[in-house]
């Protein structure tokens, strides 16, 4: 399937895509629900500007303008989620930038609101909270922005510039996804089709060895060619993300950056240093075992994602998956079951592989409406991987929206992927309980290891290792160029693989593929929210029913807490290094016992 030229949007079936339907029947619906938007938000700058002085007007306005953010919130979603499924079609592009310049304007007219309310006492704030406990959320973020906030007119402006200020990653993303082209390469005088997402998804794990490093050197030969204009537009991204933090008054871009997560630095550096330091021995065991295993002269970092037992690879349909993510899940009851599983029928999902589409997968939640997911199916077991990941978001989303407002439902970016990789958890939970031998064992445990933690404490640590420097140059005063940032990304890569992989030319390229350095600091939180989704996995195989119930209750509370907080609701401390250096104990036990298969095994 794979190998097959990639389709145009418009010929793959409907049934592999989603359905925007859900947000509104056709495109003329949609047209009026902006139009009813606009004039909402009209009236609102009519009813509340220089009100806003007393809680009763205060909580009238959080109600209106609550039902305002539900309808940009739908509005939005329609307008973005056709380009990420085919950013060659330029209708996608001129109603994404058309949308996006709509919101700018909006949130432009909105702005003072925020103002207004920061601008009264806390004792006011603190009376709206109590009145209407749903915006609790909401009046805490105001009062903790208080000091951080700028001139009405500043703001008002920083909203108006909204779609400039988000270029960098749109330029970013038009770079890979619309203008490289990555041609064919052959090995031994077969050819090949390639393109960024058959790479990502398809020849980075291919069983064979020649194929998999001639994909990765034609591959980063192309990204080569490129490298200095996303290194421009990069620099750009933390020029602006520089500015604002100085504006605002931070020292630090790092403390700007973490400012709306409500983490303090430590938590952040301690997850970075403390894997890059007792991580690194595990999985450079790890990974020295699968290069044994599989007979290879070295490991190189092309061969990273390969499996230890290709042989024994599980192929999974799209229909195959709902019985395995039913079946994973069901430890977290009937009703989390069903809300999920509705995602097949109601095509939430878009499993297509096309032109233009973007790469990795991705969930999103339109408050009100059901999530939409994005994706690429190639029928592998890592494809259930990253849908049972996606349905993780997919379940907070429901549940937080279901018991919070729009204004307070999204939780801290710190724990964001948690839910999506305690699900993971449980889907390698599921393999190991249906292993029938030593064999399947392992299978379920390399899968574990190369699916959720690699993926998670690994690829995106690594990124938060390398953006960790950069970022420190830019807080010192300094530039960089793209020489500089691969120069950065090899001594990340060596310095976490020592001697067990061989960083080969193209490695270093590797910052050019990722859209996450264009969302402050996020890779990070990957491995974060796979802290306490390990902590909390293991208190539920201990405890059972009590965790369970604890961890929905943890899904469901949204921004009603702050992350240390939040984590404390599913039985999980992190304002200790000890469910950290937990998991990586476990990570290491796991990497032991696929080693004492292997022997028994062979």
């Amino acid at each position: 399937m794979a190998q097959e030229k990639l389709k145009n949007r418009a010929d793959v079936p409907k049934k592999l895509t989603w359905d925007l339907t859900a947000l509104y029947e056709t495109k003329e619906d949609f047209e009026k629900a902006v139009e009813k938007t606009k004039a909402a938000v009209a009236k609102f700058c009519k009813d509340y500007e220089k009100h806003l002085t007393d809680a009763a007007t205060i909580t009238a306005a959080l109600k209106d303008y609550e039902k305002i953010m539900q309808a940009v919130s739908s509005i939005n979603h329609y307008a973005f989620l056709p380009e990420a499924t085919d950013l060659t079609n330029p209708a996608n592009t001129e109603l994404s930038r058309s949308v996006n310049n709509l919101l700018a304007e909006m949130e432009a007219k909105l702005a003072f609101f925020d103002s207004a309310l920061m601008a009264n006492d806390t004792a006011l704030l603190n009376q709206v909270a109590e009145v209407e406990p749903a915006f609790a959320p909401y009046v805490r973020h105001l009062k903790e922005k208080k000091r951080v906030q700028l001139d009405p007119a500043v703001e008002k402006a920083l909203a108006q510039l909204g779609p400039v200020l988000s270029a960098p990653e749109s330029i970013y993303e038009q770079a890979r996804l619309a203008d490289m082209d990555f041609g064919t390469f052959s090995v031994n005088d077969k050819e090949y089709p390639l393109s960024f997402v058959l790479y990502e998804d398809y020849y980075m794990y291919h069983a064979d060895t020649a194929v998999r490093r001639a994909a990765f050197d034609k591959f980063s030969a192309v990204l080569a060619d490129y490298q200095n204009v996303v290194a421009e537009t990069y620099y750009t991204q933390l020029q602006k993300e520089k500015t604002l933090a100085t504006m605002r008054g931070f020292d630090s871009i790092f403390d700007y950056l973490l400012f709306d997560q409500e983490v303090e630095r430590d938590l952040y550096n301690r997850q970075i240093d403390t894997i890059m330091k007792d991580l690194a021995p595990v999985m450079q065991k790890y990974i020295t075992h699968i290069k044994e295993v599989n007979g290879l002269d070295k490991m190189t970092y092309a061969d990273l994602k390969i499996d230890l037992d290709p042989d024994y690879a599980i192929e999974v349909t799209v229909e195959k998956s709902k019985e395995l993510v039913a079946d994973a899940l069901s430890v977290l009851g009937q009703d989390y079951v069903d809300r999920i599983l509705k995602a097949y029928p109601e095509r939430w999902v878009d499993f297509a592989q096309n032109k233009g589409k973007s790469t990795g997968g991705f969930c999103t939640s339109p408050y009100g409406k059901h999530p939409y997911i994005l994706m690429s199916w190639t029928n592998q077991l890592s494809d259930v991987y990253t849908l049972i990941h996606e349905f993780g978001h997919a379940g907070q989303g429901l549940l937080s929206a279901e018991a919070n407002s729009i204004l307070g439902e999204n939780p801290s970016l710190y724990l964001i992927e948690a839910p999506s990789t305690f699900n993971e958890l449980l889907l390698t939970d599921l393999l190991k309980r249906q292993s029938k031998d030593e064999r399947m064992e392992r299978f379920a445990l390399t899968n574990m290891l190369t699916n959720t933690y690699f993926h998670n404490f690994i690829t995106h640590l690594l990124e938060a290792a390398y953006q960790r420097e950069v970022y420190q140059l830019i807080d010192d005063g300094k530039g960089f160029d793209a020489a500089k940032l691969s120069e950065i990304k090899r001594s990340v890569l060596t310095q976490f693989w020592g001697d067990a992989v061989e960083i080969n030319p193209g490695a270093e390229l590797t910052w050019m593929r990722q859209s996450h350095y264009y969302m402050g600091l996020y890779s990070y939180t990957y491995s974060a929210g796979l802290t306490i989704a390990t902590q909390a996995f293991l208190r539920i195989k201990e405890e059972g029913q009590p965790a369970v119930e604890q961890w929905l209750t943890f899904l469901a509370s949204g921004d009603q807490f702050k992350p240390a907080e939040a984590a404390q609701l599913a039985g999980v401390d992190i304002t200790t290094s000890q469910p950290l250096n937990d998991t990586i104990a476990y990570l290491n036990e796991s990497v032991d016992r696929i080693i004492d298969l292997s022997k028994k095994i062979n």
